[in-house]
């Protein structure tokens, strides 16, 4: 375990929940970032006897660096950095594709069942960790276009930058990660265990926490 902070998401989630049980009993949405997140999520969901559901949104990436967040998409909405120069047709284009591949998203994950109203609830919002936070600071964006009461991020692992760039977000009340290491390089560094979650394993966890029926 020298060097590993976590066994596993179960491990992190575990460690992650305690920090959040002032939460208990609130009017609360765990929204999961899939695939990762949802393992947390449904722990996490559990201690705080919340509902789950999933952020269903993706980033545009630097046409010149994909990895680089220049904004994100949901089915309805979308943000974008305004001050990059990107082509308009390359956005556009982006945007469809991705839009194409979260509507096949939407679909598995909200088979039989709506996605949760967010309105007027406490948003806190789970991943298994963030490199950058980019990502995580538009989806906080997106989601804050529900009219959420506020929104939390709860993350087990992140660079310090990452937080004070999430924590700089108008749209992200509070910030709780568990470790900031310095030598940060790739999340998975910091669990023993960091196997992929496959789409069906975290469609499961969303129906198993939800009680919605298997058709």
């Amino acid at each position: 375990m020298k060097g590993k902070m976590f066994k596993d998401r179960i491990d992190a989630a575990l460690q992650l929940a305690e920090k959040l049980k002032t939460f208990k009993g609130k009017d609360v949405v765990v929204l999961a970032i899939p695939k990762g997140g949802l393992p947390l999520g449904a722990i996490i969901a559990k201690t705080l006897n919340a509902p789950l559901d999933v952020v269903l949104s993706k980033k545009i990436g630097h046409p010149f660096n994909k990895e680089y967040a220049i904004g994100a998409v949901s089915l309805e909405n979308m943000v974008l950095n305004e001050y990059l120069d990107i082509p308009k047709k390359y956005i556009a284009e982006e945007t469809e594709n991705i839009r194409k591949k979260l509507q096949k998203r939407y679909d598995l994950y909200h088979k039989g069942h709506p996605p949760i109203a967010l309105q007027g609830k406490t948003i806190i919002i789970v991943d298994d960790g963030v490199a950058t936070g980019n990502t995580l600071k538009v989806t906080a964006e997106l989601v804050h276009g529900q009219h959420p009461k506020k929104t939390i991020v709860a993350i087990p692992v992140a660079p310090l930058g990452a937080v004070q760039n999430l924590e700089g977000s108008n749209f992200i009340d509070k910030v709780i990660c568990l470790e900031t290491p310095h030598n940060f390089r790739a999340v998975g560094q910091f669990y023993s265990n960091f196997e992929q979650v496959s789409e069906e394993e975290a469609i499961q966890l969303l129906e198993e926490l939800n009680g919605v029926p298997d058709y």
